[in-house]
């Protein structure tokens, strides 16, 4: 794993994000959505792209997050927009450590 760079912030570890799916945390001034996929962790903008609205109050589920203001879905693995056309999110940089902590570098 690469080292820890000065931007790095340990969020919270691994098995919290597993066990909840999905959780918003604060990184310095940004509010980032964290996401667990596929034994990975995820980390976006907490805002959908279209209205801005908070995506932690949306819904995930199989692998994809529905913002609950106006529906919009995106594929957590990518952050693709499942409707053609529409704007994807906003990725921040994540990785694990190897003892299990979530970093975030937005």
């Amino acid at each position: 794993m690469p080292e820890h760079t000065v931007d790095d912030t340990p969020v919270l570890p691994l098995a919290v994000l597993r066990e909840r799916g999905m959780i918003a945390v604060q990184v310095g001034t940004t509010r980032v959505l964290l996401v667990h996929v596929d034994g990975e962790a995820r980390a976006y903008d907490n805002r959908c792209p279209h209205r801005a609205w908070p995506l932690e109050r949306g819904t995930l589920a199989d692998g994809v997050l529905t913002c609950a203001n106006h529906g919009w879905s995106f594929d957590v693995a990518t952050g693709r927009c499942v409707d053609p056309g529409e704007r994807d999110l906003v990725p921040h940089r994540c990785r694990v450590d190897d003892d299990g902590m979530v970093r975030v570098a937005p």
